[in-house]
């Protein structure tokens, strides 16, 4: 007698698609090609990540180095009537002249406690990128490209010019 019953594993499911190694090898390999991509796409991400977070580190940092720039640069013209002031009473002396050095001295501290560095360039080499020559002269004792007058002296803050330093320099 034969039976009509089929036995198990003998016959595949009609619902199961046939499969062949070349169809299953094309797929890991799309698979592989597609892992690749989502762990390069993340290392990217990674990367983009770390460099907007130093990005905001160092924006942070300079907004708090140069937060004083506006208001040091407002400053610097009374900085300029007080040494214009000691310079007219250098001759004198009393407690106006005293009290005008004194605040002077307090301002200049607050300025460089708060970054600010005074460029006094007398006797120098001139340099564009601090100074701004305003004539040159004529000086026999001096080398040709040395700062020999100082009009009004330039300020800096944290490195960084708030405002060059006016100068004669000496004739070639």
């Amino acid at each position: 007698m034969h039976s009509e019953n089929p036995t198990p594993g003998a016959q595949a499911p009609a619902d199961v698609p046939d499969l062949d190694t070349d169809t299953l090898g094309n797929e890991l390999e799309q698979l592989r090609h597609a892992l690749a991509n989502l762990r390069e796409e993340a290392l990217r991400e990674r990367a983009e990540l770390d460099n907007q977070r130093k990005r905001l580190v160092r924006d942070v940092d300079q907004a708090r180095r140069f937060a004083n720039e506006k208001l040091l640069s407002q400053l610097l013209p009374v900085l300029d009537s007080l040494e214009a002031g000691l310079a007219a009473a250098a001759g004198e002396s009393g407690p106006l002249k005293d009290g005008l050095e004194l605040t002077l001295r307090q301002l200049l501290k607050v300025g460089e406690d708060n970054g600010l560095a005074q460029l006094d360039p007398q006797g120098q080499a001139f340099d564009p990128e601090w100074h701004q020559a305003i004539s040159q002269l004529a000086s026999p004792g001096a080398a040709p490209g040395t700062v020999v007058q100082v009009f009004q002296k330039g300020y800096a803050l944290n490195d960084r010019l708030l405002r060059p330093a006016l100068v004669v320099v000496a004739a070639d």
